[in-house]
């Protein structure tokens, strides 16, 4: 082990591992977007701790884990089988899993109190062949690789409804809660009429399942048109589980990000987050014509 790896390690499981004869075993635990989680042991009876019960038998393992000192990204990769009873394939395939945190510990079985949390980050890319399936595991430096700060352009950067924008979603007229009426491919929505909306008032905006084997997952709108059938709301991509006629959704308005869009449609203007007035590119390439006075004026 590492002296990266000992850092976090207490006394007792230091003094357990040195002692010669040990009784390890690996604990995950995995706590979904949602709030759902699992726990798993690749012991041979099921351990609880920290309020989780450790299901053995679950077929979950880990390859070795890999870990630096520094920014490095730590990584390793799980592996299992998939079940009704642990993690299902309906599930992984809805991308309930997508971005789930996980910790792995080395936990003496006899004494579940002295554990060493080996391991913590998220759920990566998660790959399936025939009932089994597997995963990669991004540490906590994967952050480190994400950008930040503000960008300049002249699109507003904010997420409708987010800190920065500040717009309230619950204002009346910007949501509405529907039945399923007609649905293709999880991706076409039908209904007969949105009374109240006008056509496009939720392109660009977000669609949440709130109710049957959906629920909690959303997609974003591209098209939202109305024609002699009636009122058809497209998605960029399908859902990626069944919806039915009946099941509740949400529909939220959407948003292309233009200052004239945030003032006229919901009159936000003083929380835009972009930048309207910064010259273009052809701006920056302008130079005096010989066909025009050069008064210091503009040079288009």
């Amino acid at each position: 082990m590492s002296s990266a790896s000992d850092a976090g390690m207490s006394e007792a499981f230091r003094a357990h591992v040195e002692g010669g004869v040990t009784t390890l075993c690996r604990c995950w635990a995995l706590t979904r977007t949602d709030g759902v989680q699992y726990g798993f042991t690749d012991h041979d009876r099921t351990l609880d701790f920290d309020g989780i019960a450790f299901k053995a038998e679950t077929g979950l393992s880990a390859q070795a884990l890999q870990q630096a000192s520094g920014l490095a990204v730590d990584n390793t990769e799980a592996i299992g089988a998939l079940s009704d009873v642990g993690l299902s394939a309906a599930e992984i395939e809805a991308g309930r899993f997508d971005g789930a945190e996980l910790r792995a510990w080395l936990v003496n079985w006899a004494d579940v109190s002295v554990r060493w949390m080996q391991f913590r980050g998220t759920l990566g890319e998660i790959r399936r062949a025939g009932g089994a399936f597997s995963v990669d595991l991004r540490g906590l430096t994967e952050a480190l690789n994400q950008p930040l700060g503000r960008i300049s352009q002249k699109a507003c950067t904010a997420v409708l409804g987010d800190g920065a924008c500040r717009f309230d979603l619950e204002a009346p007229g910007y949501a509405e809660a529907r039945a399923v009426a007609l649905v293709e491919g999880a991706r076409l929505f039908r209904w007969d009429d949105l009374a109240g909306f006008e056509a496009g008032w939720f392109t660009r905006g977000r669609l949440v399942v709130l109710s049957g084997a959906a629920a909690g997952l959303w997609g974003l709108i591209k098209t939202d048109t109305s024609d002699a059938k009636g009122r058809e709301i497209a998605l960029w991509e399908p859902l990626r589980a069944a919806i039915m006629p009946g099941d509740l959704l949400r529909l939220e308005a959407g948003c292309d990000k233009r200052m004239e869009t945030c003032r006229l449609k919901f009159n936000n203007l003083a929380n835009f987050q972009g930048f309207p007035d910064i010259p273009g590119e052809d701006w920056v390439v302008a130079v005096p014509k010989s066909s025009k006075p050069n008064t210091g004026g503009s040079l288009r």
